[in-house]
């Protein structure tokens, strides 16, 4: 019998923790000093010597590329472009709402192309979870939205789909180290593009900017990522996605004291409302 049917916990449980780890990507982002696309761009350069390590720690080597991960790279990279850009034209509420439709995306995506039929309670698991992420991510005082805006980070969540649609795909064949690695080596030339493109400082006049990059390259990339596609092999495409929308739950704490950002009874309504989604999803 497999790993997978023995403890079929694990994956859930790795997801989860992940989600949970990404959740401070916004805060850094916030706190960084570079450009929002240079931010990305040099997160990705820290994280692949870090990936190399744990990959040749772990196996003592690494494998020629996997197609399928070099593309799931392709897809998160221009879901980080699209989503940066998104919120300099419409509210940070909307951005992040709407980027967690991406999740949905990756289950019926699967559904779609790999017969992976939800469950029953799955149907009520998803409007649910998702009312909670609009009640948190519109719960507080703020307000203001922008078509342009709106329709990027609409865009950013079809890459989140597709990202982790590929990456299911590639964990069929690879680790979740190797998946992570290739996706990185990807990830690494759309941010160049991008930060090129967008012409924004990538030499910084002062070394302590690096700090934030490389604090995301650890928390958010190299261990939040990775226990995402680790987790993403084990669990249905369905469930996968609802998990990840623990992730706007773990930025809003993280906020709270550190920006001095109380959710309100709103947001909070909206935090138990995705956990419940979340606990029908696994059932």
């Amino acid at each position: 019998m497999s790993d997978t049917h023995q403890r079929p916990w694990l994956g859930p449980a790795l997801l989860a923790t992940g989600a949970l780890s990404i959740g401070f990507a916004p805060i850094g982002l916030r706190l960084s000093a570079f450009g929002p696309q240079a931010t990305g761009f040099w997160r990705y350069v820290f994280a692949l010597p870090m990936l190399a390590v744990m990959m040749l720690a772990t196996s003592g080597r690494i494998r020629k590329p996997n197609v399928q991960a070099l593309i799931a790279g392709v897809f998160f990279g221009l879901d980080i472009a699209f989503w940066h850009s998104s919120l300099h034209l419409t509210s940070v509420a909307n951005a992040t709402f709407i980027v967690n439709l991406g999740g949905v995306a990756a289950g019926v995506l699967a559904w779609a192309f790999h017969k992976q039929k939800p469950t029953r309670t799955w149907f009520l698991a998803v409007p649910l979870a998702l009312l909670g992420a609009l009640l948190l991510s519109r719960g507080a005082s703020q307000a203001g939205s922008g078509v342009a805006g709106d329709a990027l980070a609409l865009v950013a969540a079809l890459m989140v789909g597709l990202y982790l649609f590929f990456a299911m795909l590639a964990r069929r064949t690879s680790s979740a180290l190797e998946v992570m690695f290739w996706s990185t080596v990807t990830e690494v030339v759309i941010g160049l593009v991008v930060s090129l493109g967008f012409q924004e400082t990538l030499v910084p006049p002062d070394p302590a900017w690096f700090l934030m990059p490389l604090l995301l390259a650890l928390i958010v990339h190299a261990i939040g990522q990775s226990l995402i596609v680790a987790g993403a092999g084990r669990t249905p495409a369905s469930v996968a996605g609802l998990l990840l929308l623990l992730q706007p739950i773990a930025s809003g704490l993280i906020a709270w004291p550190l920006f001095h950002e109380a959710l309100t009874p709103v947001q909070l309504t909206g935090a138990a409302l995705i956990l419940v989604g979340v606990w029908l999803a696994r059932r």
